[in-house]
């Protein structure tokens, strides 16, 4: 795997990371909306011009991935609330799908790496 995608899915485990401590207790992190984390950024800037001209198949799994981030982050914030309205059943569901997106953002991003070789 390149280091350009390996910072890709560090930054991503970074956020996922910081959203779990908060749901244990250990942290404050309100989260971002998808366009305002660090992949959300990468992603609505760089991230197209990283896939060469006429890459069908890298600009399908780039917007796999983007429909990916974009769920990542409403599962994110479902946990929140649910964590602020005390309702652990809600975590819980909430945080299975959370990690459920984040191993296909994963993929996805490793699968983008494959075919882009960057």
């Amino acid at each position: 795997m390149s280091a350009f995608f390996f910072q890709r899915i560090n930054d991503h485990i970074q956020y996922l990371r910081r959203l779990e401590q908060t749901l244990k207790d250990q942290g404050d992190f309100r989260g971002y909306d998808f366009h305002s984390c660090k992949l959300g950024q990468w992603i609505d800037t760089e991230g197209p011009s990283q896939i060469p001209e006429g890459a069908d198949k890298a600009k399908l799994v780039f917007a796999e991935m983007n429909t990916v981030h974009e769920h990542f982050h409403q599962t994110g914030e479902r946990a929140l609330a649910a964590k602020e309205a005390n309702d652990p059943a809600a975590v819980r569901q909430a945080v299975t799908d959370m990690l459920k997106d984040s191993n296909i953002l994963v993929a996805k991003l490793m699968e983008l790496d494959r075919v882009c070789k960057i």
